[in-house]
């Protein structure tokens, strides 16, 4: 008998099928459409209160005292502008938003500057108690805001601080840098050396390294810490009520305030509101590509 016709007569080996766990199953059923799907419904659902103040903003007292902000898409005639006019005539409004961009810009700023200056610091330069003081910045995280309000307020009246914008970015500033120099001083180490001491035998001095190389390489973990503080401040009430007054109150105070008249100014709550949201989620998504670099910048180490 040839060799080709024992190599017939001997069946070929069938491949033997790993058995998958049920887990490795459901992951691969759930990671299909239907997933997709489900995500697609839960995002509308989080955009719907967002929606609903949009429209609300857009009918009259009226109209609002009378039935939900959804009978708009049943009468669109119901939409008009006239709040957002009456929004721009009160003063309070208008002043308050102004004080909350001057509270929240300076703020995330220096917060930004300082916290990217200290973070190289403690993870590149050599100076006596880096590590103990490194540790002291770290244990600040855990410190609560209402801890510090009332000494810091006695601190402020006694220095004429006290009601006045750069009183309120001092203190987000101050609150604000041990979360910051934490993050960026992780971040800033994960640099290789080798690129740092390639750039001091080109002759860059420190705050020259700092601007042409970290600076550029940590750029995903800036616009993050950006985000984060600049919704922060943006989003605050608490520190405003305690530090603010009634020329130097942000946009969340002045609604606050607008909210104990409730019947009167109805009108104008809901386009306040609504200014007061969507700027903070402009600014969130327009550096969201950012933000997501920055917080897998660690995984990917």
């Amino acid at each position: 008998m040839t060799t080709g016709a024992v190599t017939k007569m001997i069946p070929a080996a069938q491949p033997v099928k790993a058995r998958r766990s049920a887990g490795a199953r459901l992951a691969e059923a759930v990671s299909g459409g239907a997933v997709r799907v489900v995500l697609i419904v839960v995002g509308l659902f989080w955009l719907v209160p967002t929606i609903g103040l949009l429209l609300s903003s857009l009918r009259s007292p009226e109209d609002m005292s009378a039935n939900g902000w959804w009978t708009v898409f049943s009468k669109p005639s119901q939409l008009t502008f006239d709040s957002y006019q009456k929004l721009l005539e009160n003063s309070d409004i208008t002043n308050s938003l102004l004080n909350t961009v001057l509270i929240t810009v300076p703020a995330t700023v220096l917060v930004v500057v300082v916290g990217s200056l200290a973070g190289y610091a403690f993870a590149w330069m050599e100076f006596p108690g880096r590590d103990w003081w490194f540790l002291a910045v770290v244990g600040l995280l855990v410190v609560p805001v209402q801890v510090a309000l009332i000494p810091i307020a006695e601190l402020f009246g006694k220095i004429g601080l006290f009601g006045t914008i750069f009183g309120v970015v001092l203190f987000h500033t101050g609150y604000g840098l041990p979360f910051a120099v934490f993050l960026l001083r992780n971040f800033f180490a994960e640099i290789p050396r080798e690129l740092l001491e390639a750039a001091r035998l080109d002759g860059a001095g420190e705050l020259r390294l700092f601007a042409r190389v970290v600076m550029p390489l940590g750029g995903p973990a800036i616009a993050s810490l950006g985000i984060f503080q600049f919704l922060w401040v943006w989003n605050d009430m608490l520190v405003a009520l305690v530090f603010t007054k009634s020329g130097t109150q942000p946009i969340t105070v002045a609604l606050q305030t607008q909210v104990r008249q409730f019947g009167n100014n109805i009108d104008v709550l809901a386009p306040g509101a609504f200014i007061s949201m969507v700027i903070p989620l402009a600014v969130f998504f327009a550096f969201q590509r950012q933000f997501v670099s920055g917080v897998m910048a660690g995984a990917v180490k």
